[in-house]
């Protein structure tokens, strides 16, 4: 199924394949050999889910993305204080490789110029024959993969790079190389010369959103407090001298290398991997900035506009045979809603709405979509809803759609820019409900037409055929009818208000009519509607008080009302007729309070009454 991710990834992909500037880093001679075209781009999200376009499964150096991971490294090896008194954390304003220490503190501006990299490197524990293991298991963590070394780039960068060898020798001159400096370089070069692919430079990338665990394996690759010190670093200085530019455009810690690769990262949400061996002058991928600022631009991932944090976009999760509308049902109904109730559900959302929630939520829903007829997607916690989350809910509903499976949303603000309900109600083809009771209404609707063909609720009734009498003999059916009064009211009517005296016994002839309470801020809530066949005003009528609700019709409505005066009457003149009727009516009660109470449900999605 093509998700708009998907989409937006193909869109992107094709806006920057024809993108041909830049050169080879040709100043490494094994570089300068490679495909110059070689394209893809990956999305993996904080939980693992990784989105690809291009040729994501092509190794590639990792150069200079090392950085930040060895810097996290030294870090976990050596504390930060003793880190920080080796290398700043400052943009330098300088090309990548130039050879110069800050004038002040004389220590490298920071970790990802060579001049901090070299000093992160020696500062990895261990004897200089097993620090480069090290940085492999550790590199591997983060992708959740072994991964390798290319030895021909190594032994080119070892044999050419001999103004990284300047830089050693000058950070050793200044003392903040203590070692052999031929060490620290060599040791820079081969991880500099690690392959990886772009997915799993994007599973890296999302190891340091997920705050340094590996969201597949489960590996912690960094503990979150050194996370917090390598994004930081990477926001301000990752991509060089162009650092400024990035920010401001693209808005996410990132961090490029020669080999074409970019990696970039929302915290607490996706990592994005470009690569593309094409670079600038800076000695950033050309295709890779272009791209990562086209996806930030689609998927609004700017860092200074994210939601309230949230792990999960979806507050709850659950079904119609859980949770029930206030819809009186007939038995058969209720039957068939036991059974297959597990078919529609739904799925309440919460939070700010982005693209990281948005897509987790849609992923969530699509991998059940295949065991419901119906979803309910509840916006009604909601409080933002970006572009792009908006049109990944449209593309849900249209694949769920073209899946047979009906969908609909609760948005009582507009989210999705309806301002009113719209429901097909010849295909119960779902778009915008107002309140989750009608949504699960609906969602039942759904399930009874696929899975109970008798026994529905019917749209009329004649009085003599009313259910309330189905106990009564056709002598005494017929005696009785004639005496009931039949009234009719248009649909939006309120027939009593709560306090109002009992009207009688009302038998629903046709239409459809709701007991409704007016909270203390003005809002109206549904309690239970009722439909033909069915009855209220028993108990005010019983006992006689006033009723404790107003009872709104619907729909146009048709009444057989059984008076309080023709009622008491039957106790003298028909007395097997009025217990016949109190027996049909308890048990009618019953079932009227046990829909009230399933209608809470066990997830508790309903307003509670005051």
């Amino acid at each position: 199924m093509r998700t708009v991710v998907d989409t937006i990834l193909a869109e992107v992909f094709e806006r920057c394949r024809d993108n041909r500037d830049g050169t080879l880093a040709d100043y490494i001679p094994e570089l300068a050999e490679v495909p110059p075209d070689t394209f893809s781009l990956c999305v993996a999200t904080a939980d693992g889910h990784v989105y690809e376009a291009g040729s994501s499964d092509v190794e590639f150096t990792i150069q200079s993305i090392s950085k930040p991971l060895t810097y996290g490294l030294a870090l976990a090896d050596r504390g930060a204080d003793a880190v920080a008194a080796k290398i700043d954390v400052e943009p330098s304003g300088e090309p990548f490789n130039e050879i110069s220490l800050d004038p002040v503190t004389e220590r490298p501006r920071n970790p990802m110029i060579n001049a901090g990299a070299i000093t992160a490197a020696s500062l990895v524990a261990g004897e200089p024959a097993d620090r480069f293991e090290r940085i492999r298991r550790c590199y591997s963590a983060y992708a959740g993969r072994d991964l390798g070394i290319d030895h021909d780039v190594y032994a080119s960068e070892a044999r050419t790079g001999h103004r990284n060898r300047a830089i050693g020798h000058m950070l050793r001159s200044f003392g903040i190389i203590t070692d052999d400096p031929e060490d620290a370089v060599d040791l820079y070069f081969r991880q500099c010369s690690i392959t990886v692919t772009s997915r799993d430079l994007a599973l890296m990338a999302a190891t340091l959103a997920n705050n340094g665990t590996n969201p597949l394996t489960g590996d912690c690759a960094l503990a979150p407090e050194h996370v917090e010190r390598v994004l930081s670093v990477m926001t301000s200085c990752g991509m060089y001298d162009a650092a400024g530019d990035w920010i401001a455009r693209v808005g996410l810690p990132a961090k490029s290398g020669v080999g074409g690769g970019v990696m970039a990262v929302l915290p607490g949400q996706i990592g994005i991997a470009v690569h593309s061996p094409r670079l600038d002058a800076h000695g950033n991928s050309v295709r890779g900035v272009q791209a990562c600022r086209e996806l930030s631009k689609a998927l609004e991932l700017h860092f200074l506009h994210v939601g309230r944090a949230a792990r999960s976009a979806i507050r709850s999760s659950y079904t119609v045979a859980q949770a029930t509308s206030r819809q009186r049902r007939t038995d058969d109904e209720r039957a068939a809603l036991a059974a297959h109730g597990d078919r529609a559900r739904v799925y309440e959302l919460h939070g700010d709405l982005l693209f990281a929630g948005a897509e987790s939520a849609v992923r969530s829903v699509e991998a059940q979509s295949e065991t419901v007829d119906a979803v309910v997607v509840d916006l009604h916690r909601v409080d933002e809803v970006s572009d792009v989350a908006r049109r990944m809910l449209a593309n849900l509903r249209d694949n769920l759609e073209a899946q047979g499976r009906a969908c609909a949303f609760v948005d009582p603000e507009g989210h999705l820019g309806a301002v009113a309900s719209s429901v097909d109600p010849a295909t119960r083809s779902g778009r915008v409900l107002v309140d989750l009771d009608s949504a699960l209404e609906w969602a039942e609707s759904v399930v009874l037409d696929r899975h109970c063909l008798v026994g529905r609720v019917p749209e009329s009734v004649e009085p003599a055929a009313h259910p309330l009498f189905s106990a009564l003999r056709t002598d005494q059916v017929a005696s009785l009818v004639p005496r009931l009064a039949v009234v009719e009211y248009p649909g939006g009517t309120t027939v009593v208000r709560r306090g109002d005296p009992a009207i009688g016994i009302a038998l629903i002839l046709s239409g459809r009519v709701s007991t409704t309470v007016t909270g203390p801020n003005g809002t109206t809530h549904r309690i239970t509607t009722f439909a033909a066949g069915m009855t209220f005003g028993e108990l005010p009528t019983l006992t006689g008080s006033g009723y404790l609700a107003d009872i709104r019709a619907d729909t146009p409505l048709r009444l057989a009302v059984l008076t309080p005066e023709l009622f008491a009457e039957l106790g003298a003149s028909a007395p097997d007729v009025k217990v016949a009727l109190l027996e049909r009516l308890t048990e009618s009660a019953y079932k009227q309070l046990d829909t009230v109470i399933r209608g809470l449900g066990a997830k508790g999605p309903i307003l509670a009454v005051p």
